[in-house]
């Protein structure tokens, strides 16, 4: 019985020193329960980056010609009584285009809310062209049977566009939407051609029968002409690296002229945060 007692304790004193050798393991400390850490990204400061756009142009031709065909036919009895420069000559049309540029601006950051503002700028080709006609027969004030065709076409090129925003987002980890809205301007050449020919016909004038054939034509054309318009959009900034991130966005651009132009893009781009 002595013997027994002697070895247990013996035993238990072993056990007890090769506890006390034994470095702390993290499964003992409850390592594998508190999780994986993760950084929040600092968006806070100002960015460049550049930019890649494809997109479609949507332009509503209609009454792009009726201030160049009233001026060509003013004082004339088939403007007076026929009203041609009022006639719907063309509609709408759209095209595809695409561009590049770049865009620089400041983020300021409370938590996860982010609040900025930003410069974007494309140049590239956007725009398109239509033409149409319309042809009517109508008598006059002066007892002439008019006999008008209105001919217009009419194009727009935009070769520049720059947009100065509001931007609000939400930061998830190193994913931050946005949402954007502010005032765009366009540079633009606008082309406008309006021809209106036909015959007048009175077979009761003085002394006889008159038959009359016209063709007027005028051209106005715009170069380097200032659109003004508003932006609006979502997008979305990747954080990559330090202060380098990706871009993909959205932007719906409307621009008011003598051509109605309202531009869809789609956009990636490279930026850097300082």
């Amino acid at each position: 019985m002595r013997k027994f007692l002697m070895a247990t304790a013996m035993l238990g004193m072993a056990h007890g020193a090769q506890a006390a050798d034994m470095p702390d393991l993290p499964v003992l400390r409850g390592a594998f329960s508190d999780g994986v850490s993760s950084s929040q990204v600092n968006w806070q400061g100002y960015y460049i980056g550049a930019q890649a756009g494809y997109g479609r142009s949507d332009m509503n031709f209609a009454g792009a010609t009726r201030a160049v065909t009233a001026r060509m036919l003013d004082g004339l009895a088939i403007e007076q009584d026929g009203q041609v420069s009022q006639w719907p000559v063309m509609g709408k049309a759209s095209q595809n285009g695409n561009g590049f540029g770049g865009f620089v601006g400041y983020n300021s950051q409370w938590d996860d809310v982010v609040i900025g503002v930003e410069l974007s700028y494309l140049h590239g080709k956007f725009g398109g062209t239509q033409s149409g006609s319309v042809g009517r027969s109508f008598v006059d004030s002066l007892g002439y049977t008019d006999g008008v065709t209105n001919y217009g076409s009419s194009s727009m090129s935009i070769t520049d566009i720059g947009t100065f925003r509001a931007r609000a987002g939400y930061a998830f980890g190193s994913f931050l939407p946005y949402m954007f809205g502010g005032v765009a301007l366009g540079q633009a050449d606008i082309i406008r051609t309006a021809r209106v020919f036909g015959q007048s016909v009175n077979v009761n004038a003085a002394p006889g029968f008159q038959y009359i054939s016209f063709d007027h034509n005028k051209t106005d054309a715009q170069y380097s002409h200032l659109l003004y318009g508003y932006s609006a959009g979502l997008g979305v900034d990747v954080n990559l690296i330090g202060g380098l991130f990706l871009r993909a966005e959205w932007e719906y651009i409307r621009f008011s002229s003598a051509v109605d132009t309202s531009i869809n893009t789609v956009r990636a781009g490279l930026g850097y945060k300082f």
